[in-house]
């Protein structure tokens, strides 16, 4: 609310409307096509990042687990190795644990640890390059030294000839087995010196379960002397170089068989949508051809899927409302012949009249009010089949013996039928069996009289009019079957049209004004019932009216 402005009153306001003419066929936003293969693309796009996601978590974690698996089977196999080592020669040298480092067995990205049972680590692959390099050294220096001793022991135990020789050779011996004693003492000097030094190096070995693989060296009486441990350089995981490169390849397969799964889905989204939008299309522009005003334009479609249907009942459509235009034009037409008919006999009777040309008479005056009464029954009729269409006219249900029904109306319109040389017979085909139901009698009376007159009209003098009452399953059917003209085959669907006549003169002549059977459609339809037609020109018509034995509801 604004202060100062007055407020429009609230049925003024609810009054206004708006319209406008029909907008031109230019479109500034996305096709339908494009949005079906945009849609197809992103269908694609969100299945294929749901298919990486549950690969990622699933397969990463499988591969995780075959990774483990393997690290802790080349653990084991070491841990064997090992084992074999500390049975032959009842310890391990720095030597053997770097020989065992430096084989094939162990890969170069995997890191090594052997540890006694104590605890004590005897080998580290982490451990710096030159203190171990300086005992490997030492260690190659005094097997060199104890090799050559005993060699030349040997030599001197070859080479004594005699007794004293002998004598000298055993000297010799027991000054090597001397010198052999004193290189062991200085080797496990050494080897005491070089574990005191290696407990001052620092190992950067992962001590995490996940991140390593512990395995003991039991040999083969079940004795724990050690255990060793293995893990992946520069990884968490367990990931070796070969295996992280594995995992990458298999990552950028996927990568890429998204993009061409998107790819295919975009493509065939398009493809896909051609094939749709194309029939659309030909619906559209026959839909804007009927619009401007060809109304023979068809889409021609025919096929068993939902469109080729659609276009099928849309050529219905344009046939049916091609044929309502025309005949909405011929029933302009009719209405005006009808209506000028009664009028212009009318004027020109009172004209002459009142020039003198006619006497006032009865006979005169009596041709003006048959005009008139004709013009008030076109009229009414009119307004009838207006009310039933509209479905004003009141419907007044009760339980009605049809038969009963059927025969009073026969029965009070044979003086008339006699009156035009024509036989009128009623049958009553029902074998005994009730034909009550919930009917108007009025508008059915209408109805039935409508057919009857009908049939009156176009039966030649001396012919037959049948009326009958059946019953069948559903349906209680009352027929009208009369020995006239009958009704050529391509007029059969037009006959409920209004102002339809097969033969209009002759209609004319009979005072038939077109509407009965429009009415009498309308009146069994507002029933649920139906009315069939069979006629053979020359030989004669059957109208059958079929009634719904049930009530049901409008």
């Amino acid at each position: 609310m604004v202060i100062g402005q007055k407020n429009k009153p609230e049925n003024e306001a609810s009054s206004r409307a708006s319209w406008n003419t029909p907008r031109s066929d230019s479109r500034t936003r996305m096709s339908y096509g494009s949005r079906m293969a945009l849609s197809f693309a992103l269908t694609s796009l969100m299945t294929v990042g749901i298919l990486v996601c549950v690969i990622s978590v699933v397969w990463g974690g499988v591969f995780s687990e075959y990774t483990r698996a393997n690290v802790t089977e080349l653990a084991r196999l070491t841990s064997e190795k090992l084992a074999s080592i500390y049975e032959t020669s009842g310890e391990w040298t720095l030597s053997d644990l770097a020989s065992l480092s430096d084989s094939t067995m162990v890969s170069d990205d995997i890191g090594l640890q052997i540890m006694a049972a104590d605890g004590t680590v005897l080998y580290d692959d982490t451990w710096p390059a030159a203190p171990v390099a300086a005992e490997l050294k030492r260690l190659r220096e005094q097997e060199e030294a104890a090799q050559r001793r005993a060699e030349q022991a040997e030599q001197a135990a070859d080479s004594a000839e005699n007794e004293q020789d002998a004598e000298d050779a055993a000297a010799a011996a027991a000054a090597a087995d001397a010198a052999a004693a004193a290189a062991r003492a200085d080797a496990k000097a050494g080897e005491e010196e070089w574990i005191a030094q290696a407990h001052s190096l620092t190992s950067s070995a992962p001590t995490d379960a996940e991140g390593a693989v512990t395995e003991p060296v039991v040999t083969s009486d079940g004795e724990t002397v050690g255990s060793v441990r293995l893990w992946v350089m520069g990884s968490d995981v367990l990931l070796t170089k070969a295996d992280a490169a594995f995992r990458d390849r298999t990552f950028n397969a996927i990568v890429i068989a998204a993009v061409v799964a998107v790819t295919i889905s975009l493509l065939i989204g398009l493809l896909v949508s051609r094939m749709l939008v194309k029939p659309i299309g030909r619906i559209t522009s026959t839909a804007k051809q009927i619009r401007d005003g060809d109304l023979s334009a068809r889409t021609n479609l025919r096929g068993e899927d939902e469109i080729d249907q659609l276009g099928e009942t849309f050529d219905e459509m344009a046939t049916s409302l091609e044929k309502d235009l025309k005949h909405e034009r011929r029933l302009t037409s009719d209405v005006a012949h009808e209506l000028r008919t009664p009028l212009m006999a009318m004027l020109a009777t009172v004209e002459a009249m009142q020039d003198g040309v006619y006497p006032t008479d009865a006979e005169h005056l009596e041709t003006v009010a048959s005009e008139t009464r004709r013009l008030a029954r076109l009229v009414q009729q009119m307004l009838d089949l207006s009310r039933m269409e509209n479905r004003t006219a009141p419907l007044n249900l009760e339980p009605v013996d049809v038969v009963s029904l059927t025969r009073n109306i026969v029965n009070a319109q044979e003086q008339l039928f006699i009156s035009r040389d024509l036989r009128l017979r009623f049958s009553d085909e029902t074998d005994g069996r009730s034909a009550t139901i919930e009917i108007d009698p009025d508008m059915i009376t209408q109805a039935i009289i409508n057919l009857m007159s009908n049939a009156m009209r176009y039966t030649p003098e001396g012919g037959w009019v049948v009326v009958s009452v059946m019953l069948d399953r559903k349906n209680v059917l009352v027929s009208v079957a009369d020995t006239g003209i009958g009704i050529a085959k391509e007029d059969l669907s037009r006959i409920f049209g209004r102002f339809w006549r097969a033969d209009s003169s002759r209609a004319r002549e009979a005072g038939g004004l077109g509407v009965g059977l429009a009415v009498t459609k309308q009146i069994i339809e507002r029933h649920h019932g139906f009315i069939s037609v069979e006629s053979e020109l020359g030989k004669g018509t059957t109208f059958t009216i079929h009634l719904p034995r049930e009530h049901v509801s409008e």
